[in-house]
């Protein structure tokens, strides 16, 4: 894998790394508000407030397996594709669902990173 591919994946991870510190930690906050286009009200609701980190720790374990497929994997391009294949495919999802603006956010960077790999 070049290291341009390399470079971009892990900047999908450390996004995936920031969406994860959003949700998890910084539940309640301004930029998590701004970001998801939530008040920050609803953000203190419990419910809202459990589903958030829980969609942080899994946001937090693909930054995870990206970093583990570019750094540690013998298999470094095979697991980049697979994972960064799934990130589309939650971004296309997330953009028929809830916001088309999702497929860029979430899904822009990888699409390109995923593009790399190929070439």
């Amino acid at each position: 894998m070049s290291a341009f591919s390399s470079i971009l994946i892990v900047f999908v991870a450390v996004e995936f790394f920031y969406i994860m510190y959003l949700e998890t930690f910084a539940t309640h906050s301004k930029a998590t508000s701004r970001v998801f286009n939530l008040s920050q009200n609803e953000l203190k609701s419990k419910n809202v407030t459990i589903l958030f980190k829980n969609q942080g720790v899994y946001n937090g374990l693909i930054g995870l397996a990206l970093f583990y497929s570019v750094f540690f994997s013998n298999s470094s391009i095979e697991l980049s594709r697979l994972f960064l294949c799934y990130i589309i495919l939650v971004a296309i999802y997330g953009s028929l669902t809830s916001n088309k603006k999702i497929i860029i956010t979430q899904g822009g960077l990888a699409i390109i990173a995923l593009v790399t790999t190929f070439l």
